[in-house]
């Protein structure tokens, strides 16, 4: 996956619509906000079991679901200007030294 073509096709997408004006990381953080909500609904009153295996419908909607909430997710750091790649290789550090493995 090529993170900065995804978010240069989001923003020519979102600059053909005339969108931009909208495109605030504050607007961009509220509407992952409801798309998470969305993504949660999938699993909503289904047991930990049921969550594991859903059906071909669910799947594809839990896919639609993760899709929305990774392009504003792309959308906020391409406007606030995060370097996607490298926030998470320095989160996946912190997390290792906060966190390190058992040694046997």
């Amino acid at each position: 996956m090529d993170i900065t073509d995804l978010q240069n096709r989001l923003r020519d997408f979102a600059a053909a619509r005339d969108w931009d004006p909208y495109l605030t990381p504050k607007n961009l953080a509220m509407a992952l906000v409801v798309e998470s909500a969305e993504l949660v609904e999938i699993f909503q009153w289904k047991t930990a079991e049921e969550s594991q295996q859903l059906s071909p419908e669910d799947h594809q909607h839990l896919g639609e679901e993760i899709a929305d909430v990774l392009m504003y997710l792309l959308q906020i750091a391409d406007r606030a200007g995060v370097d996607v790649p490298m926030a998470v290789e320095r989160k996946i550090a912190m997390n290792a030294r906060k966190y390190p493995a058992p040694t046997a």
